[in-house]
C-alpha cells in the first residue's frame, strides 16, 4: 500500500521503476528516494528498494536510511532535485521542463510532522531576519 502511495508521484514512480529494472539511479537519486520514501515505507522496505540499485551495498543502503532517519530530513524541494540532477547521469526528474513536475509536496500527502517541521523552520528564519 505504501508503495502505491509513493507511485502517485511520477518522479517517485520513475525512480522505483528504474530500481525494479536494476538501474543505477545515482547517489542523488537514492538520496531523493530515501528522503521521500522514509515517510511512507518502514526501514526494511526502504533498504530493500535501495538495494535494487546495483551501485549500493546492503551496508550502504542501511547507512543512508539511518542517516535520513537520524537527521529527520524533509523531502527535497523541486529546485534541489533539479540541482542534484545536474550532478549525475541518471535523470531524477524525468520531465524537468514541466514546472509542475517533481514537486513531491504537490503530488504526495506527507505526515503532519513534515509540514510542522517546515513551518517551524520558516518561523525561526523569519525571527532571525527580524533581529
Amino acid at each position: 500500500m505504501a508503495l502505491t502511495e509513493l507511485r502517485k508521484s511520477k518522479m517517485m514512480a520513475h525512480l522505483l521503476d528504474a530500481l525494479d529494472e536494476g538501474q543505477d539511479i545515482g547517489h542523488y537519486g537514492r538520496l531523493t528516494l530515501a528522503m521521500v520514501a522514509h515517510h511512507f515505507l518502514d526501514e526494511d522496505e526502504l533498504i530493500t528498494c535501495l538495494q535494487k540499485d546495483p551501485d549500493i551495498s546492503e551496508a550502504e543502503a542501511k547507512a543512508l536510511v539511518l542517516q535520513v532517519q537520524g537527521k529527520d530530513y524533509n523531502p527535497p524541494k523541486r529546485d534541489r532535485i533539479l540541482e542534484w540532477q545536474q550532478q549525475q547521469d541518471f535523470p531524477i526528474c524525468p520531465t524537468p521542463d514541466d514546472p509542475d513536475a517533481c514537486n513531491v509536496y504537490r503530488e504526495l500527502q506527507f505526515p503532519d510532522q513534515v509540514y510542522e517541521h517546515i513551518s517551524d523552520y520558516y518561523e525561526h528564519k523569519a525571527e532571525q531576519a527580524s533581529q
